[in-house]
């Protein structure tokens, strides 16, 4: 992940002064534990200043207003207490060359500052600190004992100290080109390395981009660099310089991240807030994302082989069971015939009453007849009530199984991360093992808002299709065509959004995905529609690998959900049957993506 660099902190620092000072502060949020959002009012605008001191992503940007979540926080309770209704006044560097700012809060501009938000973009080391007017530390979002850091430790009620001053060089455009070039090459190695050994305010991205903006390789070597390369490569340094003297700023994406020098650039950005904003949301969705697939795929494994074994015990247990009809035949046979028993026998050999074939019957040499026929009908007995027993335990088991394959299918389809809708799916996800109590509330950090707990309603209210990411498609024929991207979707789909004359498709007797052909009234899907849902359909499913898979397609009010039963899963009647082609679907995907 591209780090916030000093070239980009200047940058989004000269658009905050431009455009939101003075501003007054009306609200702070805060998002999760390592960022915070602060509402700021001008006179003709109002926005969200995001600040954030996340170890792999500290930035500081105007962003989009946080979620409508409760806020628990104790870090944004006491900003709120203090900078309430106070005014931003001004954002100044604290020494040159630094990534740490002070966000100055006062009643008006022009007056002194009554509080000090120091906000240091510095890696795993970021932080962000509230002082008073006399620079005591009021609270931090992170503090540091002294057992922690004997060198700068930061606790409540003590003096504000800047991180220990950096030792590098500084740039400077008054630097001769002689005199830079010999401090580079002083110890010879990689161009990139050279730079970043040499010099303070640098970032490898930054680096990268100034050596490649000149046709040179980083990787390459001082030594190998021509008078020719090193007028290039001094010419790009002193344009960065001159971009940060002047705040003269071009951001836009590049092939490998984003700049905001105008080198590289593949696409432009809007400015550079919502460079920053686009960029590190995709970035952490995209940690979380992995985080959370990968959990649940571990936790369904775990719980699904339990099942499965609880599954195959119960199974043995009923062919087991089998033998009930067998020992009380056994005991019949006895008991007709009682004169051919005498005292020791370990077993017996009577003819069948049916077809008077010989069977064996093992006997208590210590018992009687009688006595030995008892216990053939106890056993029988027995045996039957464990049947009784065990019949309805094991399709307890097998419902079960299917519902977490089920989930289990939808999760192993969300293989990569592409947008936010595909992080919410994976909280949908995780929301609702939560709400059937396979895993414990607050099993994963939550970056977006999870879906509702609650109580399935058998009537709930029609909804739009448009509010809810499902997968979308078009048919052949035009027809619109709605897949669930996991069992709250499939529920919404099937109960809340189906009309009288839309069709709903499921592979038969194999988890996936709901899929529903919306159709308008006294319209007529083709054949060619119909086999292009059922290929969707058996794509979405747990069966994606397989050549051709049935798919059972009806009407939505044939649809119904069994009282009591799990999310995503319903009964059908009056089905009927389209072979789908999974690898066919990949087609119409790859279509759908392009255009």
């Amino acid at each position: 992940m591209q780090p916030v660099d000093f070239t980009t902190l200047t940058a989004a620092c000269c658009d905050l002064r431009a455009n939101w000072l003075p501003s007054r502060l009306e609200q702070v949020y805060q998002r999760d534990r390592f960022t915070i959002a602060i509402a700021l009012r001008t006179m003709n605008k109002r926005g969200w200043l995001t600040i954030s001191w996340h170890p792999q992503a500290a930035r500081l940007y105007i962003g989009d207003p946080p979620p409508k979540n409760p806020d628990t926080f104790t870090f944004s309770q006491q900003l709120r207490h203090q900078l309430g209704g106070l005014a931003l006044i001004s954002i100044e560097a604290i020494a040159p060359w630094e990534r740490v700012l002070d966000l100055q809060f006062g009643r008006r501009p022009g007056e002194t500052p009554l509080w000090h938000l120091y906000v240091e973009i510095m890696g795993k080391y970021s932080n962000v600190i509230l002082a008073d007017a006399n620079n005591l530390i009021i609270t931090a979002a992170h503090q540091v004992s002294q057992q922690q850091s004997s060198v700068r430790p930061i606790q409540t009620g003590q003096p504000y100290e800047i991180p220990p001053v950096l030792t590098d060089p500084i740039p400077s455009l008054s630097e001769s080109q002689q005199r830079w070039q010999e401090r580079v090459s002083l110890v010879p190695g990689k161009i990139g390395r050279c730079l970043l050994k040499n010099y303070r305010g640098l970032s490898s991205a930054l680096v990268q981009s100034i050596v490649q903006a000149a046709d040179l390789d980083p990787d390459r070597s001082t030594e190998t660099l021509t008078e020719s390369d090193w007028q290039k490569l001094f010419s790009r340094w002193q344009e960065w310089l001159q971009a940060l003297e002047n705040y003269q700023f071009e951001p836009g994406w590049t092939s490998a991240g984003y700049t905001v020098l105008g080198w590289g650039i593949i696409a432009p950005a809007k400015d550079i807030h919502t460079l920053l904003d686009r960029y590190y949301t995709q970035q952490l969705n995209q940690q979380v994302f992995s985080q959370l697939r990968h959990q649940l795929s571990q936790k369904l494994n775990s719980i699904l082989g339990k099942l499965r074994l609880k599954a195959n015990t119960f199974a043995q247990k009923l062919q087991q069971s089998d033998d009930a009809d067998k020992h009380r035949q056994q005991a019949d046979l006895l008991m007709a015939n009682l004169q051919s028993w005498s005292p020791g026998m370990k077993s017996i050999i009577l003819p069948d009453f049916e077809n008077g074939n010989p069977i064996t019957i093992p006997l208590n040499p210590e018992k009687n007849a009688i006595l030995n026929a008892q216990a053939l009908y106890k056993r029988h007995q027995k045996l039957k009530r464990a049947r009784n027993a065990v019949e309805p335990l094991l399709a307890e088991v097998k419902a079960e199984i299917y519902y977490l394959e089920q989930v289990e299918a939808t999760v192993s389809q969300l293989e990569i991360y592409t947008n936010s809708e595909d992080l919410q799916t994976l909280e949908e996800i995780r929301e609702e093992l939560i709400g059937q109590r396979y895993l414990e509330a607050g099993y994963v950090a939550s970056v977006g808002q999870g879906s509702k707990g609650g109580k399935q309603d058998s009537h709930p209210p029609k909804q739009e299709a448009s509010n809810i990411n499902f997968y979308r498609f078009r048919t052949p024929s035009g027809f619109e065509l709605l897949i669930g991207r996991n069992n709250r979707q499939n529920d919404q789909l099937t109960f809340r959004i189906a009309g009288d004359y839309d069709l709903w498709f499921h592979t038969q007797e194999i988890p996936g995905s709901h899929v529903l052909l919306r159709l308008e009234p006294g319209a007529a899907p083709d054949e060619v529609d119909l086999q292009f849902t059922a290929d969707l359909a058996a794509y979405y499913s747990r069966s994606r690998q397989s050549d051709q898979v049935p798919v059972v397609y009806t009407e939505p009010k044939h649809v119904y959900k069994p009282k009591g039963a799990k999310p995503g899963v319903a009964i059908y009647k009056q089905e009927r049957i389209v072979w789908g082609r999974p690898q066919q679907a990949n087609q119409y995907i790859t279509r759908t993506v392009q255009n």
